[in-house]
């Protein structure tokens, strides 16, 4: 499970037990992060149904392989990895034993594309994180912030509101956005633009309005931008629940009054935790000219033709760069 490593300049990833001619990155584009199974069941939700002439699902895994060739084409990354949520339940589930009770099983077919989803990591030898008792939110957030403190120019991809937070600084947030949406890339200043709050009020602005993919109620009456104009105005929960008085409005200081411990809950949870602890070694590692081929047999097998040409104008491209 790798983590941070030392970096020797803005765009330098320094890696250990990793082949000489992959150490080192000299790609101008940002370390990309990825929030995986996000970005898998967005694609599910998104594409219609997909098989191999064997009659294998594949949408899900279609979806999400067009989208990292499309960022690894565009973006030209100087790192990747990837971030997937552990089986066991969280340190939110310990706090709040109804977080997330309200989210179904994965829908059929789905876990099948699962396990081809870790042979394409597996093919693509870029870091795989997990952590038992955090999200992968979690871990993107821990990632950012040593990016962020690196000054390192970074790009978080999630269909996942939440991860919007961490759009400040060096770190820019790649929104997939829902069905038939173009996605959208956050900075602090767009986001602001969205919401009416600054990234890191996020927590604050969601424990007003709730959660419903979380189970997370909001308060009675308060809307999006109500709640952005107390958050202004208050900065934070905290402030805002010891200055309660200072509320003008009767019915919303009423209504805040009584859920005052579940908003406590809510910005408790909606907050990411970036102190995740992370085993040693490289935060990310660039594409490599071997994994590439690799894929191109995954494709292969699993019938993606329009992939593979996406694939061997990115492998050109590290022939042409010296990769291996």
């Amino acid at each position: 499970m790798p983590t941070t490593a030392p970096f020797e300049s803005l765009h330098l990833v320094r890696a250990r037990g990793v082949p000489p001619r992959r150490r080192y990155s000299h790609r101008v584009g940002p370390t990309v992060l990825f929030d995986a199974l996000s970005i898998f069941f967005r694609a599910h939700h998104a594409l219609p149904p997909m098989n191999t002439s064997r009659g294998e699902p594949t949408s899900a895994l279609y979806g999400f392989c067009s989208l990292f060739l499309k960022i690894v084409r565009e973006r030209n990354p100087a790192g990747l990895a990837f971030a997937v949520d552990a089986p066991e339940k969280t340190f939110r589930h310990g706090r709040y034993e109804a977080y997330k009770a309200t989210r179904g099983a994965p829908p059929e077919g789905l876990y099948e594309q699962l396990e081809r989803l870790e042979q394409f990591w597996s093919s693509l030898e870029l870091p795989v994180y997990r952590v038992p008792g955090f999200e992968a939110d979690d871990i993107l957030a821990t990632l950012a912030r040593k990016l962020r403190e690196a000054e390192l120019p970074t790009l978080v991809v999630s269909g996942d509101r939440d991860l919007l937070q961490l759009a400040r600084g060096s770190v820019e947030v790649l929104f997939t956005g829902a069905r038939g949406k173009e996605a959208v890339v956050y900075d602090c200043h767009k986001v602001t633009a969205r919401f009416g709050v600054a990234p890191e009020q996020l927590p604050s602005w969601s424990a007003l309005v709730g959660d419903p993919s979380d189970n997370l109620p909001g308060v009675p009456g308060v809307g999006p931008r109500t709640a952005a104009e107390l958050i202004r105005t208050f900065h934070d929960v905290p402030t805002l629940l010891e200055h309660m008085d200072d509320i003008t409005n009767e019915r919303q200081r009423h209504a805040i009054e009584e859920a005052r411990d579940q908003i406590r809950l809510n910005e408790e949870l909606s907050r990411l935790c970036d102190e995740v602890p992370l085993a040693d070694g490289p935060l990310a590692l660039p594409l490599g000219l071997a994994a590439v081929e690799r894929v191109e047999n995954f494709f292969r097998e699993l019938e993606f033709k329009s992939l593979a040409s996406r694939l061997a104008a990115i492998a050109e491209r590290l022939r042409s760069e010296g990769g291996s």
